[in-house]
């Protein structure tokens, strides 16, 4: 591919029509296969190299900072929500500009299992304000590997999936003493971002250290329009090291120390005055255990979040509260492999204890009327014990793996005045109760000559999430109705098929991925026009149901294309639809969407072009408080380049972000919220030893 082509694709994409554009963001992807190539790292779909039947995506975070002239990210500072978003198989719920909710498959938290570094943690927020990916930041973690369906298994009772963040090691390289210092800005919102970490590294013993902080202003819609409450301010300090007791015995531990301030949701009635939280672990590695039982790992863990939300900072609200919220989980894993001829085993025993607690004080713009105080979740507390087990079987060519997961899980409702409120609805509830979890998957994949296939089929089930099964009015302001839990409702369970096919072609390679979840049982929140609402305004209340069944399926394509050695060219292309036994629409579909990048990567400098977008979300349902979402394209640049200082390192990188000042909103901006204007960044790192 010459020179000449790649200024007249530069040409057409820049002066083109938009829909000569969105052809040609086509074009790239049916043309061209995975998201990653060897200048790209940010992304990558390969297979798992200790599971290679596995179908992962790694989204590598920290290769920023141990190899910045291949850093292909547009903004090396950016928040883990802008990484996850990059991703190919993650959406995101926004209401605001601070903690956005992940979303695999179309499936929502209740439906996955969020881990950091195998930890389960649990937000305290009732309105989902909080989610684990915003107890982390990307300063402190090296990568982030997303499984879909069943194969999430490993890491807990799942449905839609797992998303596993893994925290940044130097695991006993001899590295010696190592440090940076980085900083960056953006222009839309004011952001500023500045933060350090101090390594130290040899055979027998390491220490990470790392802190960062951000403060960002309301930012800026495109057109000009101030987008209000979007405003954030955050720390996070993490710490972890390891030290070696013999040549097969390792010693880690673990804690991370998040808080964030002043947080403005623009699409809720609420602010957040502090989301705080503290993680820790230790853990115990062995390279033999008993009999033919090696790479023994295993790990205490606890955590605690407080999230409050008030409204204080608001001007004009019905009525002011105050919603505190409070999670604390206690947990560990134990797990060991055993090799024997062609299979590969895993087994992995786990459990943790989880307690939520939420409550809400109402207090009346006349003061001599009484505050009104509720609890929103009634001191739920939840115990999880698993064992789960897989058997990877090698092949000449191909692999064959089973797996499967059994657990117990239950529940107590602690509180008696929350108990009692609860009963208001279901008079003969029991304050505990105890649920059988499982889960079992086989997944098979073959490597041709010129092709890779990989198939899978799995079932898996759920309990109901701490929301669904005993909230007491929780409001939805998307739908603006309150919902009320069912501690009756059925485990949810789903069947899923999935399979991708790969195919390399010299320099090109296509890639094509499909998932089918037909799910039993299905919970979604449906109207009891019997009961009245809590919340002034509220147009009625909605109680957790289980729906006799629900559909959802996606298709994806991705392509990348090495026109030369300096340039490469990227595209993916997704396919969603979710609908109900009465082929309703479910909420949060994604419509069609696009994406394609042109990188150029040469020696120190490297610069990107990327084009976003979506088709008309045609497939909403307004029960939900969904509406038609437009098109839009966004346009997007950056250059980066790298500088050798003796034995440091210099990395300098600046771009605009949605260049033509597009006003648009996605399918998942909480009440059609606006995505920032045109925005201006620059970071800068510096890396020494």
């Amino acid at each position: 591919m010459n020179t000449e082509f790649i200024y007249k694709v530069f040409g057409y994409l820049v002066g083109g029509s938009l829909r000569n554009t969105v052809a040609l963001v086509l074009l790239c992807t049916f043309a061209t296969a995975e998201r990653t190539t060897a200048q790209e790292p940010i992304i990558d779909n390969s297979i798992d190299s200790i599971l290679p039947i596995n179908l992962q995506e790694v989204i590598v975070i920290s290769s920023y900072k141990k190899d910045l002239e291949h850093s292909a990210h547009a903004k090396p500072l950016s928040t883990l929500d802008e990484y996850l978003e990059a991703s190919n198989k993650v959406s995101l719920i926004k209401r605001g500009a601070y903690a956005w909710e992940p979303m695999l498959n179309d499936m929502s938290t209740e439906r996955l299992s969020v881990t950091i570094d195998g930890m389960r943690i649990f937000g305290a927020c009732t309105d989902k304000m909080d989610p684990i990916t915003s107890y982390v930041d990307v300063s402190n973690l090296s990568e982030v590997q997303i499984l879909g369906g069943q194969q999430g298994a490993e890491h807990g009772t799942t449905i839609g999936g797992s998303i596993d963040m893994q925290l940044e090691k130097s695991n006993f390289n001899p590295t010696d003493w190592q440090a940076a210092i980085e900083t960056g800005g953006e222009a839309n919102n004011a952001a500023r971002i500045i933060g350090g970490e101090l390594n130290y590294s040899d055979e027998k013993f390491y220490v990470d250290t790392d802190i960062i902080y951000r403060k960002a202003e309301n930012y800026v819609a495109g057109g000009g329009e101030e987008v209000a409450y979007s405003q954030y301010e955050k720390y996070n300090f993490s710490i972890n090291g390891g030290v070696k007791i013999s040549n097969s015995q390792k010693l880690l531990g673990s804690f991370i120390f998040d808080e964030a301030r002043d947080i403005g949701y623009p699409a809720l009635p609420m602010d957040v005055s502090l989301a705080q939280a503290f993680i820790g672990s230790i853990s115990y590695l062995q390279d033999f255990f008993i009999g033919r039982l090696t790479d023994w790992e295993t790990k205490l863990y606890a955590n605690s979040i407080t999230h409050i939300m008030d409204d204080s900072q608001r001007l004009d609200v019905p009525i002011r509260m105050d919603m505190p919220g409070w999670s604390d989980t206690y947990g560990f894993y134990s797990q060991s492999q055993l090799k024997h001829e062609d299979h590969r085993f895993l087994f992995k025993l786990d459990g943790f204890y989880n307690r939520s607690l939420a409550e809400m004080t109402m207090y009346p713009n006349n003061s001599e009327e009484r505050e009104m105080f509720m609890l929103t979740w009634p001191d739920v507390r939840s115990i999880n014990t698993g064992f789960y087990a897989e058997d990877v079987l090698s092949f000449e060519n191909s692999y064959l793996k089973f797996s499967t997961r059994f657990a117990f899980q239950s529940f107590n409702v602690a509180s008696e005045m929350g108990l009692n409120s609860l009963r208001i609805f279901y008079p003969d509830m029991e304050q505990r109760q105890t649920r059988i979890l499982k889960s079992v998957a086989a997944r098979y994949r073959i490597e041709g000559d010129n092709f890779q296939f990989t198939g899978g089929l799995s079932y898996g089930d759920r309990a109901p999430s701490v929301s669904e099964g005993f909230g007491f009015y929780l409001y939805n302001s998307f739908d603006n109705h309150d919902y009320i839990g069912n501690p009756d409702l059925k485990n949810e369970s789903a069947i899923e098929v999935n399979a991708s096919f790969v195919v390399p072609i010299n320099e090109l390679k296509i890639a094509m991925e499909g998932n089918y979840f037909h799910t039993l049982n299905f919970i979604l929140g449906e109207v009891n026009p019997e009961l009245s609402v809590m919340t002034i305004g509220a147009d009625g209340v909605k109680v957790y149901k289980n729906l006799l069944y629900a559909n959802l399926y996606n298709i994806s394509l991705n392509a990348t294309y090495q026109l030369s050695n300096a340039f490469s060219l990227s595209g993916n292309a997704s396919y969603h639809r979710g609908t109900d036994q009465d082929g309703e629409n479910l909420p949060f579909i994604s419509p069609f969407t696009y994406a394609s990048t042109l990188a150029y990567t040469q020696e120190k400098l490297i610069a990107s072009f990327t084009v976003n977008g979506a088709a008309d979300q045609v497939n909403f349902n307004p029960d939900f408080g969904e509406d038609r979402t437009d098109a839009y394209t966004i346009f997007s640049l950056a250059v980066g380049r790298n500088f050798k200082i003796n034995e440091d390192k210099l990395y300098i990188k600046a771009g605009v972000e949605n260049v033509f000042d597009t006003n648009y909103s996605t399918y998942t901006d909480w009440n059609n919220i606006p995505r920032m204007g045109r925005n201006f960044f620059a970071a800068i790192t510096y890396s020494f030893n």
